[in-house]
């Protein structure tokens, strides 16, 4: 079928058509190398020859262009952007701060493709403010003090509010990849329900940091202080680009019990999520004595959560969505 409106003078016709778009592969030698490339082609729908219609060859470069690069782990145009952003630094100061020649990065932002040595730079770049702190001290007499100090301050902010553990940080990254929205308060209670289950199926928690007993129930404070000032959907901050691809780094194990927290508790929003805590004995426990007073600095010890968590599972079966939905189906109940 054709949408309505995508028509165009066919050449073999030699009449207006209708056309249709579609994937074609096709082979290019870039450096000595074979690559297949998939671009799009327009397609008559009457005699089935292929079209040349407006735009088409620009799109074609763009699609070469893009798969390129992905095969061979270059940068994107996007990328780039993203790395000005995160550092609020422009495009000829970026290039002199990461030690090429003041043209460099003005010219990739044209389309120009990067060598795969200056590549590595811009996502390493991407990936850690200290390397980019590292790269703006060694050229620092190449750039004005205006752009250097915004640069270094954006660098130095952005380290501290990555303060939390790398185990966390992937975490982080792949409860992103799996929920479309998250937000601050819906994301603490999953890293709880995370390391409740994690550690009674294993034995062990799953990241290091430390939970408090917050009124609004668990909270890591390192995480509060990271998306305190994130948009409402972290993933469209250019700051994100600083967690893309941690969650590679997680082991099967670590993957499975996010997963079965993420379909399960996950479809809940942060208040309901919030009020299943307050029914559970960490949390409970933390704050006798306090009442709605309870002090931010009150610890839930993982060793607690561990605890409560193995008898969950004796009772329920959590290693389970079934188990887990029933779970928490019986803690609802007790609020509703």
């Amino acid at each position: 079928m054709t949408e309505k409106g995508r028509r165009d003078f066919c050449i073999e016709c030699r009449k207006e058509t209708a056309y249709l778009l579609q994937k074609r592969d096709i082979v290019k030698n870039i450096r000595d190398k074979d690559y297949t490339f998939a671009i799009t082609v327009a397609v008559c729908a009457e005699c089935g020859e292929e079209m040349s219609i407006p735009g088409l060859i620009d799109k074609n470069v763009q699609e070469i262009d893009e798969q390129y690069r992905s095969a061979e782990g270059l940068v994107s145009i996007d990328d780039i952007e993203r790395l000005m952003k995160i550092y609020k630094i422009g495009k000829a100061p970026l290039s002199l701060a990461l030690g090429f020649g003041e043209v460099t990065i003005p010219r990739y932002l044209e389309g120009q493709v990067p060598s795969k040595e200056y590549s590595d730079i811009i996502k390493t770049a991407i990936s850690s403010p200290a390397y980019m702190k590292q790269k703006l001290m060694e050229n620092r007499e190449k750039l004005t003090d205006a752009a250097y100090r915004k640069a270094f301050s954006a660098a130095e902010s952005i380290e501290s509010l990555f303060s939390v553990s790398d185990k966390m940080l992937r975490v982080i990254a792949y409860i992103f990849e799996k929920l479309e929205e998250v937000t601050p308060l819906m994301l603490q209670k999953l890293l709880y329900f995370i390391q409740g289950v994690y550690s009674a199926l294993y034995g062990k928690p799953i990241f290091e940091e430390d939970c408090r007993a917050w009124l609004h129930g668990p909270v890591y404070p390192e995480v509060y202080e990271l998306f305190r000032d994130f948009k409402y959907n972290p993933i469209d901050d250019a700051r994100f680009a600083l967690l893309e691809g941690a969650e590679d780094a997680l082991t099967d194990d670590e993957k499975r019990v996010i997963n079965l927290v993420v379909n399960t508790f996950g479809i809940y929003g942060g208040k309901v999520l919030e009020k299943i805590t307050h029914n559970e004995d960490p949390w409970m426990e933390a704050r006798k004595g306090y009442g709605d007073s309870i002090p931010s600095s009150e610890f839930l010890p993982k060793e607690r959560i561990m605890k409560y968590y193995i008898l969950i599972n004796q009772k329920y079966g959590i290693d389970t969505e079934a188990g887990l939905r029933t779970y928490i189906h019986d803690m609802l109940g007790k609020v509703s």
